[in-house]
């Protein structure tokens, strides 16, 4: 079986399986001259955008065994690139790491090669044509010995360097690696030489994690799967326990967590977690996946269960030491806090939202909604509009200290027009007429001049002259003039913009 796509204006073989390369077959062939070869060929079409579903897929998975884990697009065909500096005791060493990858990816139906070294650039290089070795794990300091008898491409060149030495009698690394390196640099340019001393560690070579790496991480293996949510709530707060120590010696608290769970079928799944205030209190953090675990739309599917779940924080902020209440040894916002907190973990951060003030004079654009496990006191330029959202606010923010209103806590969503009767155009209303019922006023104040913004609205936008007007039941409205009369228009109409309690 073979793999084609339309290279140089003719179908070549780009991949190939065993049995292909065993009867001759090699990449870069004509479908033609392959089914000369082999009537009975195979073949089907490249599709990149499957490969790089699955190459990410298979990405997820391996951080299983380390979050350092990279893409390897370099050459065709693609890899994985994983940094297990400081992970492989976790499973018995180097070669059980190794053999567990293989096993659990042949027992999905994959068959991968795989390579252990100190370097990416000599991993990469026996991965690939490492078939010939006694070894695929390369011991710190042999590198140049292994890959002597490997073949130029392992070296990551271009196509056009490995003909031009091929045609100098230069086959394998070991041909180049005593040269001397002037006039190699001077004849292939200086990539070559990089290429070697990358693969002999002579030059550090670091690779760019898909992911950013989290700060803290805790882990807890199974020998037996568990399915359960009480199980995985018991581990995430065993976890919990387990950073604590970390986040309070570097005086942190976490305000970003993510909970990974492998399944043994080799699925991931993912809970994320972001919290108002930087926390570390364990019990808090389980009831918060706990919270995330019962808002999924869908059922967490555990398949034949999880044989590892992973903690990581992944944001923190410095955490001071807050005052507690004498009497009940609280803090005094925790109530507060932990009811944004388990909201946003049931509902989705975005849909908990926390009255903000805005820079502006104009009533409707004089306050916003921002999440609420940002921070409070942030102001906005405008008031965005939220649907099916739930807003909270400050108890101190709801205080009047029995002072006089001066605005009305409840506007309208948008202003509604009114008939109003007056004595004269500029004078305050006697009576109006609002969703088809009179109302006839008995006191009123204004008015209370607010001009327009006319760097947002035009210079051709018109004042507002609000009053305060009080019916014969005691209900009170807030009402504007809509227009200066005779100097922005001699028709000035009247609106209801809202209600005072």
């Amino acid at each position: 079986m073979v793999i084609t796509d339309t290279l140089k204006n003719a179908v070549r073989l780009t991949a190939l399986n065993c049995a292909a390369r065993q009867i001759g077959l090699n990449e870069g062939q004509t479908l033609s001259d392959a089914r000369a070869i082999y009537p009975q060929l195979e073949h089907y079409d490249a599709d990149p955008a499957a490969d790089e579903k699955i190459l990410v897929a298979l990405a997820e998975w391996c951080e299983r065994y380390t979050p350092l884990l990279s893409l390897d697009r370099t050459k065709h065909p693609c890899g994985l690139m994983l940094d297990i500096t400081g992970c492989a005791h976790l499973i018995g060493g180097e070669e059980e790491i190794r053999s567990d990858i293989m096993h659990r990816l042949a027992m999905q139906g994959f068959d991968a090669s795989t390579a252990i070294a100190a370097t990416p650039g000599a991993a990469w290089a026996v991965a690939r044509f490492g078939h010939i070795l006694k070894s695929r794990i390369i011991a710190p300091g042999d590198e140049k010995q292994q890959l002597s008898r490997l073949p130029l491409h392992a070296l990551r060149i271009d196509k056009g360097q490995i003909d031009s030495l091929k045609r100098m009698g230069l086959l394998s690394i070991g041909c180049i690696a005593d040269l001397p390196r002037a006039p190699l640099a001077a004849r292939y340019g200086p990539m070559l030489l990089r290429r070697l001393d990358q693969a002999f560690g002579y030059e550090d070579e670091a690779i760019s994690p898909r992911m950013p790496v989290a700060e803290l991480v805790a882990e807890r293996q199974f020998a037996e799967p568990i399915a359960l949510e009480e199980d995985i709530s018991r581990t995430v707060l065993s976890l919990a326990k387990n950073l604590k120590p970390g986040l309070e010696a570097r005086g942190l608290g976490a305000r970003m967590l993510e909970l990974k769970l492998f399944r043994v079928d080799g699925e991931r799944n993912s809970l994320n977690v972001i919290t108002a205030n930087p926390e570390r209190d364990p019990v808090h953090i389980e009831r918060l996946f706990r919270e995330r675990l019962a808002g999924l739309h869908n059922p967490l599917e555990a398949g034949f269960g999880f044989d590892l779940i992973r903690l990581e924080i992944s944001a923190t902020d410095p955490m001071q030491q807050r005052q507690s209440d004498l009497i009940s040894q609280t803090h005094c916002e925790d109530g507060l806090i932990a009811l944004i907190d388990r909201l946003g973990a049931r509902l989705g951060t975005d849909r908990v939202q926390r009255f903000v003030m805005s820079e502006t004079h104009i009533p409707e654009r004089s306050f916003g909604l921002l999440p609420a496990i940002h921070t409070p006191h942030r102001k906005v330029n405008s008031s965005p509009r939220s649907h099916g959202s739930l807003a909270l606010a400050e108890p101190e923010e709801l205080q009047t200290h029995d002072e006089q209103l001066t605005r009305p806590i409840m506007l309208l969503n948008r202003p509604e027009v009114v008939d109003v009767m007056a004595e004269i155009p500029e004078g305050p209303p006697l009576r109006f007429r609002w969703r088809k019922v009179t109302y006839e006023i008995m006191a009123s104040e204004g008015p209370e001049r607010i001009s327009c913004e006319w760097w947002r609205d035009g210079r051709n936008a018109m004042s507002r002259d609000y009053y305060k007007v009080e019916d014969s039941t005691g209900r009170r409205f807030w009402i504007y003039r809509l227009g200066l009369y005779e100097r922005e228009t001699n028709h000035p109409r009247w609106y209801m913009h809202g209600m005072f309690p």
